[in-house]
């Protein structure tokens, strides 16, 4: 990696460059292993330096496939232009470019520091602003995987839709539909978290789309707080728990009455 830093101190640089050896170690094993790393984003005053790492195992390791993915928050009002100058750096650089799109969790934190430090909030003003963000910034990305499709180009974008909301869910698979992205193609992927949305995650599977939970994992002083900020980033979310319950209730009195308590659905899913 070039430096581009020099007011490190000594003990600052060492910790740096072990910061980038495991960093090479994990992602070298995740290529071995054929599986995916997504680096989770923070707040903006730090997501630079992440950002820039990310970018350079992307440059490193996706050689052949998208091993590496950067998370983008779309509630930043910068989260499109971000998106599309490291799909343009991804396509100069000729590496795959793997992105988790998810919505952000940090707003009082961004808002307070914007306010104490007098400079512009960095986060749309409302919830819609976001999810027009988000959807505008998947868009550009399925713009460009239709691109190259048409060009008769091998696709070298991948895309985690990481998000609990209905309708970006159907917005996503919409697009899918109209630029002729299918679920076998493992373009694009879903993820919610592991207990939350199962009505989401569950379709999405049976119908042959590439849908993941995410866990948690790690000392509990750390996971709450992670899982708190969840919470808020889905405020709207819990609102829907009555709904799951009321589909959970649906399904069980389902399955007594037709004697099918073990019932396992079948779907056209089939594994990467």
């Amino acid at each position: 990696m070039v430096r581009l830093i020099s007011q490190l101190s000594p003990q600052e640089e060492a910790m740096f460059r072990n910061m980038v050896r495991r960093m090479n170690t994990l992602v070298a094993t995740a290529k071995d292993l054929n599986v995916r790393l997504m680096v989770d984003a923070e707040q903006t005053y730090f997501q630079p330096a992440i950002s820039r790492i990310t970018l350079e195992m992307m440059n490193k390791y996706n050689t052949e496939k998208a091993i590496v993915f950067n998370t983008y928050q779309c509630y930043l009002k910068e989260a499109f232009n971000e998106v599309s100058t490291d799909l343009e750096q991804a396509k100069r650089q000729n590496f795959y470019f793997g992105a988790k799109l998810v919505r952000g969790a940090y707003i009082d934190q961004e808002r307070e520091r914007a306010a104490e430090l007098k400079y512009p909030d960095p986060i749309n003003p409302t919830y819609d602003a976001t999810s027009e963000s988000y959807h505008k910034t998947l868009t550009e990305c399925l713009r460009r995987i239709k691109a190259l499709k048409d060009a008769g180009e091998p696709n070298k974008i991948a895309i985690m839709v990481a998000s609990h909301n209905e309708d970006t869910i159907r917005f996503a698979i919409d697009k899918m539909k109209e630029i002729g992205v299918h679920p076998q193609d493992k373009v694009i992927c879903f993820g919610q978290l592991y207990g939350m949305c199962d009505f989401i995650t569950f379709p999405l599977g049976q119908a042959g789309y590439s849908a993941y939970k995410y866990i948690p994992y790690g000392p509990v002083n750390e996971v709450l707080p992670y899982l708190s900020r969840r919470a808020t980033e889905n405020k709207s979310v819990l609102k829907k728990l009555q709904k799951e319950k009321k589909l959970l209730r649906t399904e069980l009195w389902r399955r007594i009455i037709k004697g099918q308590l073990f019932y396992k659905p079948v779907g056209n899913y089939t594994p990467a």
